[in-house]
């Protein structure tokens, strides 16, 4: 039974990402917004959800653990596994404003991540833990970058315009329709998928920590993994690219920042090594832009990222 739930549970997800892609398109096509802006924001938000959900249950429950590692977890798989599958499919090429904003915010967010939560290790506080006003400041900054996003968005419209070809658009309704049942479909799969991957999991006797970097986060982290992938063969790559790092943002900024202000969340059995591997992975992807094929993140590079995720999961493991 177990079995038969996590594919119904990859079948929604799978479902969903089709219909969420489809609509966050014509919602961008009818306000005449840039797509690497709606996957910045509603897609990334969206497809967080799942994240959001355990995280900041698990804050309630007091499981630090799993809380820190799904959001840990979840930043790896998103780098190193999703859009490491996504370039070898295609070379994501990335734009300037991608280069010299997006991913150095992330890579801020990951740093800030680090110094929070890993402040014993680092010698810079008594605790490795994020501390209440340590999440305001987090979900602040969040807020700051969404206003600041759509404010650029609007500066960019004129160009944009310019350069998006014309296409049928849908009825407002029914893009709203799809981008609701998306969402649904997204988290009650990711929600069933991650049960029954757990249960699994805890019949196997892996570690409560292991099982969140690995199992919660990569099972959570299947709706990016399908959004980015149906975005890239639909023809948007912006919007596959713009959905990993606004999901890793808001992965670690809202995400974490709402959970430990709802409850501090101690490091517990997560390590340094894990989330230095979250700065690692948006180093690495800034990296990209300058190698191989400049500004682009190439088929080779993609199979180091692979090569990477994998060796990191079975140093994991072992």
């Amino acid at each position: 039974m177990d079995i038969v739930l996590l594919i119904l549970g990859l079948g929604l997800i799978l479902v969903g990402a089709n219909y969420l892609t489809d609509g966050s398109a014509a919602v961008a096509q009818r306000f005449h917004m840039p797509e690497f802006i709606i996957g910045l924001t509603i897609v990334a938000i969206g497809t967080s959800m799942p994240e959001l959900v355990v995280s900041v249950v698990s804050a309630l429950k007091g499981q630090s653990d799993l809380a820190i590692g799904n959001v840990v977890g979840s930043n790896i798989f998103n780098v190193f596994l999703i859009l490491g599958i996504c370039a070898l499919i295609a070379p994501l090429a990335l734009t300037r404003s991608t280069i010299r904003r997006d991913i150095p915010i992330g890579m801020v967010a990951s740093l800030m991540m680090l110094l929070f939560a890993c402040g014993g290790d680092l010698h810079l506080t008594t605790t490795n833990e994020i501390t209440r006003w340590e999440g305001i400041v987090m979900v602040a900054a969040y807020i700051a970058l969404m206003f600041y996003t759509i404010r650029q968005a609007k500066k960019e419209l004129p160009a944009t315009e310019e350069e998006t070809p014309a296409e049928k658009e849908l009825p407002m309704w029914l893009a709203v329709v799809m981008i609701a049942g998306g969402l649904c479909g997204l988290i009650f799969g990711g929600d069933l998928f991650v049960d029954n991957a757990t249960s699994l999991a805890r019949r196997m006797g892996i570690s409560e920590s292991v099982i969140a970097i690995t199992l919660v986060a990569g099972g959570t982290s299947l709706p990016e993994l399908a959004s980015s992938v149906v975005s890239l063969l639909k023809g948007k790559a912006d919007m596959a690219l713009g959905n990993v790092v606004g999901s890793n943002i808001a992965n670690i900024l809202l995400i974490l920042g709402l959970s430990s202000t709802i409850h501090p969340l101690s490091l517990g059995g997560i390590t340094l090594v894990d989330v230095l591997m979250v700065v690692l992975s948006s180093v690495l992807l800034f990296l990209s832009a300058f190698t191989f094929r400049r500004r682009a993140l190439d088929r080779w590079e993609a199979v180091i990222f692979l090569a990477i995720y994998v060796g990191y999961i079975g140093w994991l493991i072992r």
